[in-house]
């Protein structure tokens, strides 16, 4: 995610200006600690939802002090216990049940609170747009859960490679279909929301998508930075 910080990320929220953000997938920091500057300068509060974060936890709670919330369980036990924010950035288990789930669960959000945030997302593209990953098989149900094993992925390649891309991660054993992959959960979403959604895409450095209501008054500018972010 930290990728598109300088020519996405940051315009976004300057356009934006949220006051309560929540990020899922936190791994070691480099764009948490952006968020955290940024809620330190805007008074803005950041919820960081990650079960294993990789940085100096104990340094950023005595920095940032009430500006950081941290919270080290799964995104589906935490959300829910949210009560509202205005912006969310999805970048943590990459499959079709947990980014599925966590929109529904942001959706619950907006319902209560009568405002549906600006949901920025990860991994939308190659490799897992349409293909399934879990770290942690176990914590998807079986139901919900394709076949997977710890090997690679190659580009046109449904099937999986020894030593490939990403073979330390238990990757689908296939690609496309239905319940598979990250842009496939945001697209069913999208198709049962009660609010009418737009969807924003680019589509380097494995894919980013900004989610956001069609009345809102953001959407020209989201359009404007995406396309002219030379990504």
């Amino acid at each position: 995610m930290q990728r598109f910080w300088e020519k996405v990320i940051k315009p976004i929220m300057a356009a934006h200006q949220p006051k309560s953000i929540v990020e899922i997938g936190a791994d070691e920091g480099l764009n948490t600690l952006k968020l955290l500057e940024y809620g330190k300068q805007c008074d803005a509060v950041c919820h960081v939802i990650d079960p294993a974060p990789k940085f100096e936890v104990e340094w950023a709670k005595e920095w940032y002090g009430d500006t950081f919330k941290l919270y080290e369980d799964l995104s589906l036990n935490v959300l829910p216990e949210i009560e509202y924010y205005d912006l969310i950035l999805i970048d943590g288990d990459h499959n079709w049940y947990t980014v599925y789930h966590e929109l529904k669960q942001v959706s619950e959000m907006a319902e209560k609170s009568g405002q549906f945030p600006i949901v920025l997302m990860h991994d939308t593209a190659w490799p897992y747009g349409r293909r399934d990953m879990y770290y942690v098989p176990e914590t998807v149900p079986q139901e919900f859960r394709h076949p997977c094993e710890l090997k690679g992925i190659v580009p046109g390649l449904s099937g999986l490679v020894a030593g490939a891309a990403n073979s330390h991660l238990h990757n689908a054993d296939h690609e496309n279909g239905e319940r598979n992959g990250v842009l496939t959960a945001v697209e069913d979403f999208m198709e049962e929301s009660s609010i009418p959604l737009r969807l924003h895409l680019l589509h380097s450095n494995n894919g980013f998508a900004v989610l956001l209501p069609v009345d809102s008054h953001l959407n020209p500018i989201i359009s404007f930075i995406l396309n002219t972010s030379g990504m």
